[in-house]
């Protein structure tokens, strides 16, 4: 989508102007890998019209590959207005404590949100408008469950996309021994005996938007829960785990709820994440101490970190800080992309002990001046090779 950022801060009411900028979950992870030096490719659709040049145009200059984006002659691009603060997740399932309750933190601020995208060119996704040729030859293929609220056809089309092909644990190991540098192929060498590739670890961040779907035939949670069982690699928040499923026990709670990832990524807010691989106990890695510009992308900057951690076969743990120094970059920023640290500099603030790692106090620019940091200019373009990721 468009986004539509406002001019000053306040409600949306009496912001008297907007700066436009893009916005979605999908586009916003692939931009970031594709900054932080990985090929990627974004797999959409967008209307015929000035916000649909707009759109392929600057996710285009990140780097990523657009030449599977559809352009719709009969739908608009869909656009959307917010405020800073954080996103509304839904109201608390029943049995979870109401955050506003006395003996309970106090709620952040949460920003207004407004949603123009019924009828829009992306939510006309479906099996039919996406080829699988489009989406296959990555070695990660990360989707989101905003996607699967949007359309009927656009869940058909997550669904398709998640089917089960081959024993989720084989590619998730696949991808985490994948190698680490820059000329490798996307896709690894098919199997002994095979002439397919294999195909890619499907990577799902839930990304519960109940204004979403409060129009939906089908219940939100229970989709979600269906789709993150049917995934590799699983990105849920533990605020989202108790709102969809009412799950209050922590990161372990969650991962019992979840055992069919072969990776559960659970993020704990301000307090850091918990990721689990395979039957081995969770691993957690604290977040960094940040000073928050706006919080908006900050979700989808973790998952870019801790999927480019996957592809180059990090140990569980700097998987987990990449994606902590990702989001302290979009933390750090007003809109929804920042720039990511320069990597050999993000390497070296991942490999500090766990005090050196706790004392990091992270401001706007630090990208460029931080703590232990080099200059963090965007990467080449990529070169015409098959991408690791596929974002759709």
């Amino acid at each position: 989508m468009v986004t539509f950022l406002p001019s000053r801060p306040g409600p949306l009411a009496d912001v008297p102007s907007f700066d436009r900028a893009i916005g979605g979950a999908e586009s916003n992870v692939a931009c970031t890998l594709a900054r932080a030096g990985h090929r990627t490719r974004w797999v959409s659709r967008v209307g015929a019209d000035g916000f649909g040049d707009h759109l392929v145009r600057t996710i285009a200059g990140y780097g990523v590959d657009t030449s599977a984006v559809e352009r719709d002659p009969e739908r608009p691009t869909g656009i959307y207005f917010r405020t800073d603060g954080e996103r509304p997740t839904a109201a608390p399932h029943p049995g979870v404590p109401d955050p506003a309750a006395p003996g309970t933190a106090a709620p952040a601020e949460l920003s207004e949100v407004l949603y123009y995208r019924a009828g829009s060119a992306a939510s006309a996704m479906s099996p039919a408008t996406v080829p699988p040729q489009a989406v296959d030859a990555g070695r990660v293929l990360h989707l989101t469950g905003i996607t699967a609220a949007l359309s009927a056809d656009c869940l058909a089309l997550m669904r398709a996309l998640t089917a089960d092909r081959e024993p989720a644990a084989d590619r998730a190991t696949t991808a985490a021994r994948a190698p680490a540098g820059e000329g490798a192929p996307a896709g690894e060498e098919a199997p002994s005996g095979g002439d397919a590739a294999p195909r890619p670890l499907v990577s799902f961040d839930v990304n519960y938007r109940v204004g979403l779907w409060h129009t939906a035939a089908e219940s939100g949670a229970a989709v979600l829960l269906e789709l993150a069982r049917r995934s590799d690699l699983v990105f849920v928040g533990e605020d989202e785990a108790a709102a969809a499923w009412g799950v209050t026990g922590g990161p372990g709670a969650v991962r019992e709820l979840l055992r069919e990832p072969a990776v559960l990524v659970v993020k704990q807010g301000a307090r850091g994440a918990t990721a689990f691989v395979g039957d081995a106990p969770g691993v957690f890695a604290p977040a960094l101490e940040v000073e928050v510009v706006s919080p908006v992308g900050a979700g989808d900057a973790f998952a870019a970190g801790f999927l480019a951690g996957t592809l180059r076969g990090l140990p569980v743990r700097d998987r987990v800080r990449h994606g902590h120094l990702m989001a302290a970059a979009a933390l750090t920023d007003a809109g929804d992309l920042a720039a990511p640290p320069d990597r050999a500099a993000a390497d070296r603030l991942v490999a500090l002990d766990g005090e050196r790692w706790g004392r990091l106090r992270l401001g706007p620019g630090w990208t460029a001046s931080g703590p232990q940091s080099a200059a963090a200019g965007r990467p080449d373009r990529p070169g015409a090779h098959e991408p690791e990721v596929r974002s759709a």
